[in-house]
């Protein structure tokens, strides 16, 4: 009993601390970003940088047990590499550049709800409107459209930081045209970072085949090697001047570091681990805390100022990801109580069969 209540204990600050990873993320890639750093040379440097982490991590662990890599494997995770994780990268990062670190980490609470959707157009999942589970899941599809509507057209009244000591600075990239330019680039923002969302459910929709191709570590150090070339190639056509490409001791080569051994590396060890003790669904419930702990630390660290927009889209998101938990909950309750009653019945069935024989054996013996 005391071992279970231990394992309970680290499996919630296990969320705790990969939601603070991954408030930390938006929060530094928006320094960097503003600093000046172009959004497509960071995913590039943020995959290397977890490719250097994870290559030798997969030779030491997987190198006796790991299936082989064909050339049709390695075909497979190529192209999901390339839309799973480089496209879906390099569409955060301009979105994020465009946009805040608050918008980000809110929008992130739309990814489990997209995946939901494409697993029903790919018949993974149902969703049976006619069914009270079917209007909940609907419901929380509705709230994450209104959610992501509300963060884009709607801003509202400004809640400043009551920190007027800020670690970073503005950087070169701060909005300072007009109102009208601003709003155009925070919509395009919200716009690009939503379809990197798009691209990440789909990633994971169709990772299954590839996860029972080989391991879960090795898919994910050799996808993020083909993301590295492929966000190496993206870079260089859009950035011609190498000047910006170089790191020095700043906040840009700490961010770099940061996001891609503290977050690809680390923190999807700590996701694995969740996921085997709690199950997905809890790992999933944590998501909106990213949310919470990212307000407080752009606001006491970068000084932003929060919109009632933007937490009113973020209780929106929460509440749609909630809705479609919730949901998938009530369905899967159903469908257990569905197969105890068909036991049941089965149990009585044969036991009413089993009294007529019973009696016809005693009237034998009688006679």
């Amino acid at each position: 009993m005391g071992s279970g209540g231990g394992s309970g204990a680290k499996a919630y600050a296990a969320v705790v601390l990969i939601r603070l990873m991954y408030s930390g993320m938006h929060v530094v890639s928006k320094v960097a970003l503003d600093h000046g750093m172009n959004p497509l040379v960071f995913l590039f440097y943020r995959h290397t940088t977890a490719a250097l982490v994870l290559i030798p991590a997969a030779f030491v662990l997987e190198r006796r047990k790991a299936k082989p890599v064909t050339f049709k494997i390695a075909g497979k995770m190529f192209i999901h590499a390339l839309y799973g994780v480089t496209a879906c990268g390099d569409l955060f990062n301009l979105g994020l550049n465009y946009a805040s670190a608050t918008s980000s980490s809110a929008l992130y609470n739309v990814q489990p709800v997209v995946t939901f959707i494409l697993a029903v157009v790919f018949g993974m999942e149902s969703m049976k409107l006619k069914k009270f589970h079917g209007n909940v899941k609907a419901a929380g599809i509705l709230f994450c459209i209104a959610g992501v509507t509300v963060l884009a057209f709607y801003e509202g009244p400004m809640y400043k930081s009551f920190n007027r000591h800020h670690f970073f600075q503005q950087g070169s990239s701060s909005s300072s045209a007009g109102d009208a330019h601003s709003k155009k680039q925070w919509v395009l923002g919200i716009f690009l970072m939503t379809l990197s969302n798009i691209l990440a459910g789909l990633w994971t929709v169709l990772q299954g085949p590839l996860i029972e191709d080989t391991s879960k570590l090795m898919n994910t150090t050799l996808q993020i090697c083909c993301a590295s070339v492929q966000a190496f190639v993206v870079a260089v056509a859009v950035e011609r001047d190498f000047s910006k490409w170089k790191l020095g001791w700043n906040v840009e080569l700490g961010a770099v570091i940061y996001s891609g051994v503290v977050v690809t590396a680390l923190s999807y060890y700590m996701q694995m681990w969740t996921i085997a003790k709690r199950g997905p669904v809890f790992l999933a419930m944590s998501m909106p805390l990213t949310f919470i702990f990212t307000i407080i630390m752009s606001s006491f660290i970068l000084g932003d100022a929060v919109s009632l927009g933007s937490i009113f889209a973020g209780i929106l998101l929460i509440g749609g990801l909630y809705n479609v938990l919730w949901g998938k909950s009530i369905e899967e309750k159903d469908e257990m109580n569905k197969i105890g009653a068909g036991k049941t019945a089965l149990e009585l069935h044969d036991s009413e069969a089993q009294v007529p024989a019973e009696s016809a054996d005693t009237d034998a013996a009688k006679v």
